[in-house]
């Protein structure tokens, strides 16, 4: 299961709300018993702060564990960058992709290479990460968030058949971005979670 999690066109608190609430999914996700990988992330202006990322989850009770994330997302707090500034309420969205379709003569390449980027001591130092090349498109995607070759490629998989599935549906003229049409969708009268606080605690 594919989820994005976007702060839209929003601030950069939401940014950080979307930096936040990453850390509070993958927490839970993890005492559920479900195992969760990072495949994208753009990362916001400033410290601490994701515009947008993209996340595999995977497991029994994962259905009905997104469905209390599914929507848009409030976090309640004063602005960590301008103190004067009135507005406490920020909102972001969470998106599931249902399981993109691969078709069975899809051609791809596969390379291994070492993985790379941020995150100390939890980077896969091995040759394990995945360089994937769609050869009739040329998309490429890597993908290292995982200890084995196998998963990298499953996982590889599954984001060209994202990508390659949305950029049919970019060609449409009134689809041109399907994915940054839902980034402003956010309901922002009628979140599924509220969180309060730089800490990010649950009110409801």
């Amino acid at each position: 299961m594919l989820i994005q999690i976007t702060a839209a066109q929003g601030p950069d608190e939401c940014a950080r709300a979307v930096y936040l609430a990453l850390q509070a999914f993958c927490d839970e996700a993890q005492r559920a018993g479900l195992s969760i990988s990072l495949l994208e992330q753009e990362a916001g202006a400033k410290s601490g702060t994701y515009q947008s990322v993209l996340v595999a989850l995977e497991g029994d009770g994962a259905e009905s564990f997104i469905t209390d994330w599914h929507g848009s997302i409030q976090w309640t707090c004063p602005s960590p960058y301008r103190p004067r500034h009135k507005r406490k309420n920020w909102f972001i969205g969470f998106n599931r992709f249902e399981r993109p379709s691969i078709e069975s003569d899809m051609q791809i390449r596969y390379e291994s290479c070492r993985a790379s980027g941020p995150g100390g001591q939890h980077v896969n130092k091995t040759d394990s990460a995945i360089r994937a090349t769609h050869i009739a498109s040329g998309l490429s995607v890597k993908v290292q968030s995982e200890r084995s070759q196998h998963a990298n490629k499953r996982l590889a998989q599954q984001l060209i058949a994202l990508k390659l599935q949305q950029a049919a549906e970019q060609s449409q003229a009134d689809a041109r971005t399907r994915q940054r049409d839902q980034h402003l969708q956010l309901e922002r009268g009628n979140p599924v979670r509220v969180y309060k606080g730089e800490t990010f605690v649950r009110v409801r």
